[in-house]
């Protein structure tokens, strides 16, 4: 008896490679009648052969014929339900990259009875079938859209299970409780506890710790999925715009002699060691009566206040000029959390001496034990440094958040619902509400764990 059980009966068919010309395409068939249907248009050998009875996943190679017309020479390969992405029977056409050779494969495919596949169909009859639970099917799409190696791992942990199978896991003992615990209200006249309250206050402890390390991890997981926002603060003609040209390696922001130059933030990414960093050029900080310029530095707060990685940028020939330390000192005591690197800038000819009594003076200023960074933007001194000292941030984040990272959305919406029922739970219990008030609140929170991965 054949476990195939597909939502949808059709058999469904589709470009399975990016759009565009390129060397070769595949063209995907998936469905109970991939097989039936795609015999009768290939010859193995000059021969037409039954495809279900073609040796799984092993490739042959052939020719697409429609009629006597012969579209091209092809490499297929079959898969046998339910050992394949969606756990259909699936062929997979390795074709010429031509536009014109993937139309005609599609059209006789289509004149054979499968339909064309809507946007994320394969991946959804996989969902759908069983072969990956929702938040596994979502991760399919991370991985397609990824850009850098952090993004790529991300996605492949969620693949795999990621936190799927501990929350999983505390989903599975929160229904046990809240099953005794409604088992209770059968029996109200007997007064009797089925559930442990302190087992469930205990489990409702475990859960919550879990579900706040994810819910903290959502701001690292977004920041590595669409670039990690780094500020480049500090007065004006300090080396900003020159700084983000040098990073970039190429002339993005307008560099001059002249104050207040970069009115609004410019922004642009770069891969450094795996991860997307998103350089956000600033206006500089300082008093001015200019209106434009002023929404500028007003636009640059709070782009600062988005940012996980502040850059202060100093111009270490002036330093001793109180606004510059000023306006770094207010940022470095207001950064929180976040992490900010002090660059003094312009200091290719300074002696050593000059650097020991800068770095003295930063330290007692900001009252720190952390070193600045020695850097020249315009002749590219210290900038291996600097991107090593960017990569190391995120490397020690990533580790102090191992494998749990939450990058999607919709499941940092869903852990937050989630968190807040226990919450709410937990107010309740110690108010001394009934059973059934506080099983409402702890389905809430079932509900929301198990919509993360589709249960």
């Amino acid at each position: 008896m054949s476990i195939l059980h597909s939502f949808n009966k059709d058999t469904i068919c589709a470009v399975a490679t990016a759009p565009g010309v390129g060397g070769i395409a595949v063209i995907r068939v998936s469905g109970a009648d991939a097989f039936r249907l795609v015999s009768p248009l290939f010859l193995y050998r000059g021969k037409a052969i039954d495809l279900s009875g073609a040796k799984p996943r092993t490739a042959l190679y052939g020719e697409i014929m429609e009629a006597d017309e012969l579209i091209d020479e092809v490499i297929l390969t079959c898969f046998h339900g339910p050992h394949s992405f969606t756990a259909e029977h699936t062929v997979e056409i390795a074709c010429h990259g031509s536009i014109y050779i993937r139309r005609r494969i599609l059209e006789a495919l289509i004149n054979q009875g499968c339909r064309l596949a809507q946007p994320g169909e394969f991946t959804r009859r996989a969902y759908l079938n069983g072969r990956m639970d929702l938040s596994r099917a979502e991760a399919v799409a991370d991985i397609i859209a990824s850009e850098s190696k952090a993004q790529h791992q991300m996605a492949m942990k969620q693949l795999r299970g990621g936190y799927s199978e501990e929350l999983n896991a505390l989903r599975e003992e929160l229904l046990r409780l809240t099953g005794l615990m409604e088992l209770e209200l059968d029996f109200p006249e007997e007064d009797v506890e089925f559930a442990d309250r302190t087992e469930l206050l205990a489990l409702c402890d475990q859960i919550e710790l879990k579900l706040k390390k994810l819910i903290d991890s959502y701001r690292l997981g977004n920041a590595v999925k669409r670039g990690i926002p780094v500020a480049i603060v500090g007065t004006t003609n300090v080396g900003k715009s020159t700084l983000l040209n040098t990073l970039l390696g190429e002339e993005r922001a307008i560099v001059s002699d002249i104050h207040g130059t970069t009115r609004d933030t410019i922004e642009d990414t770069m891969h450094i060691g795996g991860y997307l960093f998103r350089f956000v050029d600033t206006a500089g900080l300082r008093e001015t009566d200019d209106t434009i310029e002023s929404l500028g530095i007003e636009r640059s707060r709070s782009k600062i206040k988005e940012a996980d990685i502040i850059l202060g940028v100093l111009d270490a020939t002036r330093l001793e000029e109180a606004n510059q330390l000023d306006h770094i000192r207010e940022i470095w005591l207001k950064r929180g959390e976040r992490t900010m690197l002090v660059l003094l800038n312009k200091s290719e000819n300074l002696p050593e001496d000059e650097r020991n009594h800068l770095d003295q003076v930063l330290c007692d200023s900001l009252d720190c034990s952390e070193k600045p960074l020695f850097i020249s933007a315009r002749s590219g001194e210290g900038m291996d440094q600097l991107k090593e000292e960017l990569v190391k941030i995120m490397d020690c984040a990533q580790a102090n958040e191992a494998d749990l990272i939450v990058s999607n959305a919709r499941h940092h919406q869903l852990l937050r619902e989630a968190y807040d029922a226990l919450q709410h739970m937990r107010s309740g219990f110690d108010m001394g509400l009934s059973t059934d008030l506080l099983t409402l609140d702890l389905r809430h929170a079932i509900t929301s764990i198990g919509e993360i991965t589709g249960r």
